[in-house]
This record gives structure tokens, C-alpha cells and sequence, in this order.
């Protein structure tokens, strides 16, 4: 699963390393418009909620951040 989210992360920006970037929000890469798209399309794709609490920048500066609030959130639910 974590190949898909790398798959859905670059439909939304090809130009981003996703597997190497560790700033995406610090640096501006990721804006939060790209955020609440990101998270429409994990809840289509891995049939999941994102609670609005979750939404902050730690969980989204990183692939593997995301990856492991779609864990959490799968575990939690």
C-alpha cells in the first residue's frame, strides 16, 4: 500500500522525490490546497476518514508521515 500512496503523492506533483523529501509542508512544497486534495483522494482510494484534528503539518511533511497517519487511521477505525 505504501506504493500507492507513493503513486497517488506524484499524480499530484511529479516534480516532487517524494521518497526523499522530508520538508513537504516546511518548505512550501505541499500548500493546503494540495493537502485537502491529497486527503479527498486517500479517503476515495484507501477507504478511510481523515479527522480534521489529524490534518496538521507533522503528518504531512513527509511520505512516510502520511503513510503512517493512513496506519493509524486504519488501525484506529
Amino acid at each position: 500500500m505504501m506504493e500507492e500512496l507513493l503513486e497517488l503523492l506524484s499524480e499530484l506533483k511529479p516534480e516532487i522525490d517524494f521518497k526523499t523529501e522530508k520538508s513537504l509542508i516546511d518548505d512550501g512544497l505541499l500548500e493546503s490546497f494540495d493537502v485537502i486534495t491529497l486527503i479527498a483522494e486517500m479517503e476515495d482510494r484507501f477507504e478511510i476518514e481523515v479527522p480534521a484534528e489529524e490534518i496538521i503539518p507533522e503528518n504531512f511533511n513527509t511520505a512516510e508521515g502520511i503513510w503512517m497517519l493512513l496506519e493509524r487511521i486504519r488501525r484506529e477505525g
